[in-house]
């Protein structure tokens, strides 16, 4: 699979629906879960004619669900290679409420949500209620409960999310803001521990910020009471912006990488990635706190300035 989930909005809903009302075509989504299959194997897989199955291809192909490319076949002619391209559908059932004076576009994404991971360990998760998978196994990154993550630590690495582009392609984007509560990663805490955290947008390197530390001993504001005060407690809201001129960190310029070096209408969505680097001078690793963990209601917010 290309990607592991679609992020849907309003307009894309009928055609989805449409696609996942039939058994036969949810039957050929299990089917392609795991290998491309061709048309021919789809056949005799599911006991139904030729012109059944393409039928019901060309309708998952139009709700994005599954993409076909012509091949040679094994003997002569072509064949229809037919292969699932998400493994999750998030769909949106209103659109972005957009202030017509500013046309300011605000996406906020759960940090459980991420769409790929590379992590170390000591590693974890945390929901409001308690410990998702378990302490330092990069194996629970899987885990579908991350979705209610509210608080995620690791050594080094990243996490990926994919936000929706929820604006026309024809739009003029003045700048792109992302914003996240984070800080530094230690065994219990230390407030003296840096930790060199980057930004990526569309794998284009926006900026490192040091974090000084890793905050702790004093519970967070909205950090949970079963969660122990010697532990990571809340971080800092730090903002990335990215405008014509540069990136930028409370005014203070991070790089040269503008708007325009985010190629934004290359891709369907709008890729961002955080973490620590393994090369890091400070090598602190990172705590990012989700809406219920720390100081700030926030999860990973990302908006979205057009002309």
């Amino acid at each position: 699979m290309s990607q592991n989930i679609l992020f849907a909005g309003p307009n894309e809903i009928q055609s989805i629906s449409r696609a996942l009302s039939s058994d036969l075509r949810c039957k050929m989504i299990q089917l392609l879960q795991d290998t491309s299959m061709n048309i021919k194997q789809l056949c005799a897989a599911l006991d139904i004619p030729q012109s059944t199955c393409t039928a019901n291809i060309q309708i998952l192909e139009k709700a994005n669900i599954v993409e076909t490319k012509q091949l040679p076949a094994e003997t002569r002619g072509v064949q229809k290679l037919c292969s699932l391209r998400y493994e999750k559908i998030m769909i949106a059932l209103t659109t972005p409420s957009m202030n017509k004076n500013a046309s300011k576009i605000e996406t906020e994404m759960p940090i459980g949500l991420f769409s790929d991971y590379t992590v170390t360990a000591p590693c974890g998760m945390l929901s409001d209620t308690g410990v998702i998978g378990f302490y330092d196994s990069t194996a629970s990154f899987l885990d579908p409960a991350r979705a209610s993550a509210s608080l995620i630590w690791f050594a080094y690495g990243s996490l990926e999310y994919k936000f929706p582009k929820n604006f026309e392609t024809s739009a003029v984007i003045e700048s792109i803001t992302f914003s996240a509560e984070i800080c530094s990663e230690y065994p219990g805490h230390n407030n003296e521990w840096p930790s060199d955290i980057t930004l990526w947008i569309n794998d284009r390197e926006i900026g490192t910020w040091t974090s000084p530390g890793d905050m702790g001993g004093v519970r967070g504001l909205l950090t949970p009471s079963w969660w122990n005060t010697n532990d990571s407690q809340s971080g800092f809201l730090k903002q990335w912006k990215i405008d014509e001129k540069g990136s930028w960190m409370e005014g203070e310029k991070l790089s040269n990488t503008n708007i325009a070096a985010l190629n934004i209408n290359a891709a369907n969505s709008i890729t961002i990635r955080i973490g620590v680097k393994e090369t890091a001078r400070n090598r602190g690793g990172i705590n990012l706190f989700g809406s219920k963990f720390g100081n700030h209601a926030q999860d990973l917010k990302l908006s979205i300035q057009l002309a």
